[in-house]
């Protein structure tokens, strides 16, 4: 699907919720988001944000990227951007409406002064991306951490509204004496490619640049060739271990909220979650629960590599869940023997303490190169909060724990 097509959509979606035909905007959603979100629902989310903000004044020009669009929408006393995620059929699987995004500002625990930044290439033609090294002033040569982001089409700074939970965590390492390299995801960088490959796997997605970024930083001259570490968020974390398996030069692994359950499954947990925060849920909401989970069975008994996507959870083809359904991060990460940091927040509803914490705690809590932290406030972000986390909680403006950056710096520090 050309660029132009979503644009057009994301267009015509914004021209029928300012004339209030919502009913016309859902017969444009996909099944699942047909299933979990009504026309009333959606009628009372665009009303809501008219009470607030007042008339449309001026439809701004939609823009296309990564498998999303975004259009601004003027109003009387503010504004805000409606989101929106299409599939290869024109179909929308998602859409938020959000205010604007405000520019992200560093962390009181970063130092600017202190660090200085390098762009890089990771990879081979045609598949290059791009990133950014941060360099400590500090004495050298010092350790070095290759930064994974989470599932998804993230950038190198994992941008999340007007969030970049990564960049936290480079700037905030940087400043206290640590080399990071982190880099925009082959998701993000070659979108289009990467989704007409029918063959593509969760491998694709994160072990080949993240091999590539550990030679880059082990052929650096500011860093210590023998403490370059790999350190990943989420499906980034889950992974981690096994870019440490094919780049054996991985001085140790990190990994924050780092999913050890079947991915499948996971997303089924999650789905019931949200719809449990939903007040009148009702017969959508248990819809599309059973659309997950009966995709999720799919994963788990009659998979085969010609299995239709639209079968399939999260829209991802087969290729990637029979790699995602053979692979234990926690046999992998018991095999390797190397120094590991598993972080956990204690409010996470998308990876969580029972589910997925628990299994990496069986497999390695009686390691003594592993050390475990668990930050009770902390969500799937590592972002600090109070009571049951929401989706909602990601939108304003924060920062990663600076409990979290200490602790990680202290640990890559006593690990020689």
């Amino acid at each position: 699907m050309s660029s132009i097509a979503p644009t057009r959509t994301g267009i015509e979606v914004v021209e029928h919720l300012c004339s209030g035909r919502y009913a016309q905007v859902h017969e444009m959603f996909a099944a699942q988001l047909q299933a979990l979100v009504s026309a009333e629902k959606l009628g009372a989310a665009w009303e809501s944000v008219l009470d607030r903000y007042g008339l449309v004044a001026e439809v701004g020009a939609a823009v296309s990227e990564a498998g999303a669009v975004r259009v601004p929408v003027r109003l009387e006393r503010g504004e805000v951007v409606v989101g929106m995620t299409i599939d290869d059929a024109d179909r929308l699987t998602g859409l938020q409406l959000m205010p604007p995004t405000a520019p992200w500002q560093p962390p009181d625990y970063a130092d600017p002064e202190s660090f200085d930044e390098e762009q890089v290439a990771i990879g081979q033609a045609p598949f290059v991306v791009h990133g950014t090294i941060s360099l400590p002033r500090r004495p050298r040569p010092c350790p070095a951490v290759v930064l994974l982001a989470g599932g998804g089409p993230f950038d190198r700074d994992m941008t999340t509204g007007s969030n970049k939970p990564l960049a936290d965590i480079a700037w905030g390492l940087a400043s206290r004496g640590i080399a990071v390299l982190r880099f925009d995801k082959i998701t993000h960088a070659h979108a289009g490619v990467v989704a007409g490959l029918a063959s593509f796997t969760m491998t694709d997605e994160y072990v080949p640049h993240a091999v590539a970024a550990v030679n880059v930083l082990r052929e650096h001259p500011a860093v210590d060739t023998d403490r370059v570490f790999v350190l990943g968020h989420s499906m980034g974390g889950k992974v981690a271990p096994r870019v440490a398996a094919a780049a054996p030069t991985v001085a140790g692994v990190i990994v924050l909220a780092g999913d050890a359950s079947p991915m499948h499954w996971s997303a089924v947990r999650v789905t019931r979650y949200l719809a449990a925060l939903e007040p009148d849920g009702g017969a959508g909401a248990q819809a599309a629960i059973e659309a997950i989970v009966r995709q999720a069975q799919l994963v788990d008994s009659a998979l085969t590599v010609s299995t239709p996507v639209s079968e399939l959870p999260l829209g991802l083809p087969a290729s990637y869940w029979l790699d995602s359904r053979d692979y234990d991060p926690v046999a992998v990460a018991a095999i390797l023997g190397k120094p590991m940091f598993i972080l956990q927040g204690g409010r996470d509803y998308q990876v969580t303490i029972d589910d997925d914490l628990s299994l990496w705690r069986a497999g390695l809590a009686d390691r003594a190169e592993v050390t475990i932290r668990v930050y009770d406030s902390d969500n799937h972000l590592f972002f600090p909060g109070a009571g049951p986390s929401t989706p909602a909680e990601y939108a304003a403006a924060q920062h990663v724990d600076p409990k979290v950056i200490v602790e990680i710096a202290s640990w890559l520090e006593a690990s020689v």
